[in-house]
């Protein structure tokens, strides 16, 4: 299969290589990405900082019979406002992987979702030890829900920190984005790491697909900006005034129209690449598929042989036994033999001296 990509990456032309190899100096805009707010995390962060001291000074505010109740209340509270910071967050971060920053959104997806399920988890962890009420000789059953309460505002404010630092670094980013990165693909030359390049398929596939999305984002981007430069431009015409600074709007527009005729290609070709690709994943798929099957047919042969070696055994066993059952009769005859002979011998001499 490999000697089919050579062969098929020899046949392109230079110009469909050097779409490739130029992209990133060709790169579309990418100035207008937008810093993401921390503000949403700092207050989330904010509020289990509060649930977290809730649960640390409650035992000397309130009724000890008054704990369990307001813990598990203030935790359900928690976990609604939980999901609500989740989309949140998830909506930052599919905005951060429409921007081009695929290493970031893939960082982050994993993450956001973190403190729902340890919300979730320690709320679980609640309820049980409030309806079945463990006996435990040093802890009573305020203080097992305070310990949770508190672990689980610390877990929670320990991910939601790892959060802000990664949103922190990609504001101070200034960099194209990694997404463009994907654009070395199979179309390319072949390279000794060839084998490397196809190692993950799913990933394959995924970048391409995140690059599809923000080049739609350019797209979109770059629609709006030929729209204001056209209103611009028609504004200037209109205008008679004499003292309209000079300004080359025919040649931005221009620009404006080939940088979009451009992505379109781009996006063309990238269409195509990830056909190829999905293509390349499943020719991989059927040869796992028959390996699969071989695997299991020497499966089903290592059993038919052990059933035989089985049987084998069986039998050496029984022979074995039978062996033991002839040798044991075998020193019986031999034990036997000589008192014979002694009894045999003594009528005769008996006989001999009568005579």
């Amino acid at each position: 299969m490999s000697l089919e990509r050579r062969s098929n990456s020899a046949s392109t032309s230079p110009e469909e290589n050097a779409l490739f190899l130029d992209i990133l100096n060709e790169a579309p805009l990418c100035g207008h990405r937008k810093r993401r707010s921390i503000f949403g995390a700092v207050v989330y962060c904010v509020l289990l900082a509060s649930y977290a001291v809730l649960g640390a000074i409650a035992p000397f505010v309130f009724h000890h019979k008054l704990v369990p109740s307001l813990l598990c209340s203030c935790g359900v509270a928690l976990l609604l406002v939980t999901g609500i910071f989740q989309q949140y967050f998830v909506s930052q971060v599919q905005k951060i992987r429409l921007q081009g920053y695929y290493s970031f959104s893939q960082k982050l997806k994993h993450i956001v979702r973190l403190p729902f399920a340890i919300t979730a988890y320690g709320i679980a962890a609640m309820l049980l030890v409030v309806v079945w009420k463990p006996q435990i000789s040093f802890l009573s059953i305020p203080a097992l829900l305070r310990i949770i309460a508190l672990t689980e505002a610390v877990c929670a404010v320990s991910f939601m920190s790892v959060y802000i630092g990664y949103l922190h670094q990609y504001n101070s980013l200034d960099s194209q984005p990694d997404i463009l990165k994907s654009l070395y693909s199979p179309l390319q030359q072949s390279s000794s790491l060839e084998g490397l390049r196809y190692h993950d398929g799913g990933r394959l596939s995924d970048q391409q697909m995140a690059l599809l999305q923000y080049q739609r984002e350019n797209l979109h981007f770059l629609s709006e900006e030929i729209l204001r430069l056209q209103e611009s431009l028609s504004k200037y015409e209109r205008s008679n005034d004499g003292n309209t600074p000079p300004v080359d709007l025919p040649h931005m527009l221009a620009a404006r129209e080939q940088e979009l005729r451009m992505l379109s290609a781009e996006m063309n070709q990238l269409q195509t690449e990830l056909r190829l690709a999905r293509s390349l994943i499943a020719e991989r798929d059927s040869e796992i598929q028959q390996v699969c099957t071989t695997n299991n047919q020497y499966v089903e042969e290592n059993e038919r042989l052990r059933a035989i070696l089985g049987e084998w055994s069986a039998r050496a066993a029984k022979l074995e036994r039978a062996l033991e059952v002839e040798r044991l009769s075998n020193l019986d005859l031999q034990r036997r033999l000589p008192t014979r002979n002694q009894s045999n011998a003594s009528p005769e001499q008996s006989g001999q001296r009568t005579a």
